[in-house]
């Protein structure tokens, strides 16, 4: 599937002032636009492909608009696999602004929409969908984790391992099929062992790959941790110790923190979002009341809680009890803090920790990141399921793998095991955009941004 359309413009730099701003032209006939208003040594429209040529963008009245260097890339050695042209200008918002105006007065330029170089890329096979959607990822990428599982995929190490299976998959289903056809002479291309054993094999790798959606909506999306306790136990001092720097008002006066105050940090490449909430106890100052109603709220959606307790103090077991009827035990964490003021009174947390000191607090990180992704890591070159939609489509695919399985095991006809099996591998070309429709794509290339 290819495309070729009319010329489009937009700006690939970020909006604002900085040292250069760069253009983007993409489409047929696009060097002789760009020739309009180009003056150099030479014309783009008779430059080799990946060369840079420095000269002046003019307006449609002869007048400098700024000096430039011209990037120019041929079909189909390009990004979008169209002709196209990068414009590097001086990194003022004006000059880049009046050039793509200059641009669009020719007339046979418009406005990108947003994703749409991407899109172009995807269509014209210089890259498959879930490449495509990595690109996106690459952009947004907050933390180490997230930016090497986007450039894993972008790399094609998810494509490679679903288009061995489509391919497993569209094979095994061709002999039902030629099976088919030759009904009256009962001639048997596959033996009911043989599919058996292939769709159980198939199956057992789309496993392998769900198995991997919990650490890839980690490695994407970052954890919300809620750091929660009795007012002066230390929770704002844990949130500055992270943060190396004082974000959280700390004071020996209970109920100092009014409000949720929310941080990111990167532990072992995982992004961490921490909320410092209210401190849990009752009180008739309707602004501490109404820090506390959202502190639950944020103990609702969190991954992981943070239980901190004082370790001078008796054990908050009321305030667990009601933590354990809002959110689940297994994403509590008991931190037992201040241990540098003696030892502990009263009772032993998961771990202890020292806020003023810096003691434990390490094996605190280490303790965050194995709650986030458990034991089991991925290694740099590893394919990981991050995003919602090809998990749905895997989900898929194993559902009418089960199907056709059940009907094997029946000694169903051919024909409803190869539609069984017809529905998962298109469910798996879902996933690299080889079966898609138009709401697919626009859905997915409108949240990209403009230029991209």
């Amino acid at each position: 599937m290819t495309t070729k359309e009319d010329i489009i413009i937009a700006l690939a730099t970020p909006a604002g002032v900085g040292a250069i701003s760069v253009i983007r032209i993409s489409g047929p006939d696009c060097f002789s636009s760009v020739d309009k208003l180009f003056k150099g040594k030479q014309r783009i429209i008779d430059s080799a492909s990946h060369t840079i040529h420095y000269g002046y963008i003019c307006d449609s009245r002869g007048n400098y608009i700024d000096d430039v260097l011209v990037s120019v890339f041929k079909e189909p050695n390009s990004y979008t696999g169209e002709d196209s042209v990068e414009v590097s200008t001086h990194g003022n918002p004006l000059i880049a602004q009046k050039i793509i105006e200059e641009f669009l007065r020719l007339g046979s330029i418009r406005l990108a929409e947003p994703g749409e170089f991407t899109k172009r890329a995807f269509l014209n096979n210089k890259i498959d969908l879930s490449q495509a959607e990595a690109v996106a990822d690459i952009i947004h990428a907050r933390s180490e984790a997230s930016l090497r599982g986007a450039r894993n995929q972008l790399d094609g190490l998810l494509s490679q391992r679903v288009n061995k299976l489509r391919d497993s998959l569209i094979n095994a289903t061709s002999l039902i099929e030629l099976e088919l056809d030759f009904a009256e002479e009962d001639i048997e291309f596959v033996k009911t062992e043989e599919l058996l054993k292939k769709i159980d094999e198939i199956i057992i790798e789309i496993d392998s790959l769900l198995e991997t959606y919990n650490i890839g909506k980690v490695i994407r999306d970052g954890v919300n941790v809620a750091l929660v306790g009795k007012p002066n136990v230390g929770k704002s001092s844990i949130l500055n110790y992270f943060l190396k720097e004082a974000r959280s008002i700390v004071s020996d006066i209970p109920g100092t923190t009014r409000d949720i105050i929310r941080e990111e940090i990167s532990i072992g490449g995982i992004l961490f979002r921490l909320f410092d909430t209210a401190g849990f106890r009752e009180s008739n100052n309707p602004i501490e009341e109404e820090g506390i109603k959202r502190s639950r709220e944020v103990l609702r959606n969190a991954d992981i809680i943070l239980f901190i307790e004082d370790a001078q103090q008796e054990s908050a077991r009321d305030l667990l009890e009601e933590l354990l009827n809002i959110s689940s035990g297994d994403k509590i964490v008991r931190v037992l803090n201040k241990i540098d003021l003696g030892e502990k009174k009263y009772y032993d947390g998961d771990v202890l920790v020292s806020a003023k000191t810096g003691q434990g607090m390490d094996k605190l990180s280490k303790l965050l990141v194995q709650k986030a992704i458990g034991t089991d890591y991925y290694t740099e070159k590893t394919a990981i399921v991050t995003n919602l939609r090809h998990y749905t489509c895997l989900r898929n695919a194993r559902a009418s793998l089960l199907n056709a399985r059940e009907s094997v095991l029946n000694k169903v006809s051919g024909e409803f095991i190869s539609i069984d099996l017809r529905n998962a591998s298109i469910s798996l070309g879902e996933i690299i955009g080889e079966v898609t429709t138009d709401d697919i794509l626009n859905n997915i290339f409108m949240k990209f941004c403009i230029g991209k």
